[in-house]
């Protein structure tokens, strides 16, 4: 019978659940290609002990030593190796095998197999669930390493596979437990006489309709990055935070005392994440700890302060490495120098994210602009007219006084007719929604609000790019400070008026889900992908700028052998002159085009047909060329 009542009282909480997992996983289904950051990741995740992809050195230091001085054919041989160097760095240090050797590196880029690609980002039958891997990749990165260790177990139990269900589902997991998290939260608030038991209810179930539905939580799905991990860590700390800190209130008897390991956990996870938690970690714990020492908690005060500090300790001592990516790497001093920078140009950035922040919680394009305004209107006007109709059943002109509750009755007061709420210091006279003091609640909007406003202010000024995935974590507080505005404003209109939030905000998550930009599916990307793999046969030469060329690693695998080039790389290549035929792939960024197909002239080389002309999703120029003095002929690949 309990499970039936849970089931009964929670019935609404799946339905929404349900929804939310239709929406993402028809959003997961549809990506086709990848952004260079997602292959980024999993090649940080699995290549082993080779975070880069460097075409004067296709294998790195390390990756070459644990091939030819490490792994044997059986365990024991492996291990008593790995024995042997351990003691050999300790006797030696540098002048250890292990710290002396030298990696192949080539005055000119080289030709990089198909199967070597494959294995930078996948995991093969010898490297699974090695983290040791993944945790040496990503010290050479800017980002800490769980979000990738989690990419590389699932791709240790998948192998010699890549899917973008392997990265999206950790990110689907985080978007439902947030939604979870924001159903626990309104129920949070209601205990504590916040708001009424069904104010807290609707609350909860509007803010996870709005956000879980919206093209802001679409995006944190389909983006295989860390940055839906990190909006869950964040939700839940607040969650964490909330329930101690409303402990004596909700009747459990947390607070900050003791028993603080899952927020010391939750803390050292964060960091392990991304390191913009730390925005919104230290506003929280700043808002906390003031809030706690002006309230009389001095004793309470210390013991957090000394689990924020022992989270501290614990996260930098897992991963010190941390330290020197924020202080000192290119994106740590980039971000300070954006911060030291003051107001300089902070408008605009302000202005680029809060837009950023409106569309992606409430799906506005220029249609869905219309449509949400068109669905407040009639949203408004169905609550006014229930609201008269309900009066006129009951014989008034008044509409319930939402009020009388919060001063008496079973919605102030616990089963024993005891009142409870107010918080410390609340003033009992001055009650507002479920009767707390308005004290109570200018402390607890502290808490909601200071921690995600100052992470956007923050984000804004310090991101390197003006993207959506830097402020992805405040989306979900968007949407419960939105659902919250439209809960007190409409409960004006009586109960009818709260009521018609939710479909109102079915709605609106509607026009999220239909309005989506597809941004980050690269939808026509298999096209191109198909095109490759039809030429399978065939060389290929990328030609690009900066880091380019990781959109492609998916063809880089299919393709016979790929060189990587910049363009003034390009000429003086004999190996290029040898091949009878070779697909030439030229990046968008790549701007004079018209010299990298002189220079193939220069090789006998004749383009034979287009591939791609520069419309597809990368933009990407691609090419068939052939050698007509060379047709017939089969060149072996040249030797590295």
């Amino acid at each position: 019978m309990r499970g039936k009542e849970r089931l009964r009282r929670n019935k609404w909480q799946l339905a929404v659940l349900l929804l939310v997992l239709l929406v993402q996983c028809f959003y997961i289904s549809q990506k086709s290609g990848y952004h260079m950051d997602e292959l980024l990741t999993f090649e940080l995740a699995n290549a082993e002990y080779n975070p880069w992809i460097v075409p004067t050195q296709p294998v790195g230091r390390l990756a070459k030593f644990m091939q030819q001085e490490i792994y044997e054919d059986s365990l024991g041989d492996t291990l008593g190796n790995i024995w042997d160097t351990v003691v050999d760095v300790l006797q030696n240090r540098g002048a250890s095998k292990l710290l002396s050797y030298k990696a192949d590196v080539y005055e000119q880029p080289v030709w990089i197999s198909r199967e070597q690609f494959h294995e930078y980002i996948t995991v093969g039958e010898r490297d699974g669930f090695n983290y040791l891997s993944v945790y040496f990749n990503v010290k050479d990165d800017n980002h800490p390493p769980l979000y990738f260790m989690l990419v590389h177990t699932l791709s240790s139990l998948f192998r010699d596979r890549i899917s973008p269900w392997m990265g999206c589902v950790f990110n689907l997991a985080a978007v439902l437990g947030c939604c979870i998290l924001l159903f626990a939260l309104g129920r949070l608030l209601a205990a504590c006489r916040y708001v009424q038991a069904e104010t807290g209810e609707r609350w909860g179930l509007g803010s996870a309709l709005l956000y879980g539905c919206s093209c802001g939580a679409i995006a944190t799905t389909v983006f295989i990055r860390m940055y839906g991990v990190l909006t869950f860590f964040c939700m839940l700390s607040l969650y964490l935070h909330l329930r101690k800190w409303l402990g004596a209130q909700a009747g459990t008897g947390e607070n900050f005392m003791k028993k603080n390991k899952a927020l010391i956990l939750v803390t050292a996870l964060g960091f392990w994440t991304q390191y913009f938690f730390l925005f919104y970690c230290l506003l929280l714990a700043l808002a906390t700890a003031i809030l706690l020492f002006r309230g009389g908690r001095r004793k309470e005060t210390f013991c957090y302060m000394r689990s924020m500090v022992i989270a501290a300790a614990v996260g930098v001592a897992v991963y010190p490495f941390g330290v020197k990516h924020i202080l000192s790497s290119g994106r740590g001093v980039e971000a300070i120098g954006n911060l030291m920078s003051g107001l300089s140009g902070y408008g605009e950035r302000l202005l680029a994210f809060g837009r950023i922040l409106w569309e992606r919680t409430l799906g506005l394009r220029p249609v869905g602009t219309a449509v949400v305004a068109v669905l407040l209107v009639i949203g408004t006007v169905l609550a006014l007219w229930k609201r008269r109709k309900t009066c006129a059943k009951r014989g008034g002109d008044r509409g319930p006084d939402r009020n009388d509750a919060a001063r008496g009755g079973d919605q102030g007061s616990d089963p024993s007719g005891t009142v409870r709420g107010g918080g410390q210091g609340s003033d009992q006279s001055d009650t507002v929604c479920g009767g707390v003091g308005r004290r109570a609640w200018r402390r607890l909007a502290w808490l909601l609000v200071f921690p995600p406003a100052g992470y956007f202010l923050l984000a804004a000024r310090m991101s390197p790019y003006m993207v959506d995935r830097y402020i992805m974590p405040v989306f979900p507080f968007a949407a419960m400070a939105l659902t919250g505005i439209m809960l007190y404003l409409w409960s004006r209109l009586g109960p009818a008026g709260e009521s018609s939030v939710l479909w109102t905000l079915l709605a609106v998550s509607c026009v999220s889900v239909f309005t989506y930009d597809g941004e980050y599916l690269y939808k026509g990307y298999g096209t191109q992908l198909g095109m490759a793999r039809e030429l399978s046969s065939l060389p290929c030469v990328c030609v690009y700028e900066g880091y380019g060329f990781y959109d492609n690693l998916l063809e880089f695998q299919t393709y016979d052998r790929t060189l990587l080039v910049k363009p003034s790389e390009l000429a003086g290549r004999e190996d290029i002159a040898e091949l009878p035929e070779v697909i030439v792939l030229c990046k968008q960024n790549v701007e004079d085009t018209e010299t990298v197909w002189e220079t193939l002239a220069g090789y006998g080389l004749r383009q034979k047909s287009w591939v791609i002309r520069g419309n597809g999703v990368y933009g990407d120029i691609v090419a068939h060329f052939v050698n007509d003095s060379l047709q017939g002929e089969t060149p072996e690949a040249p030797a590295q």
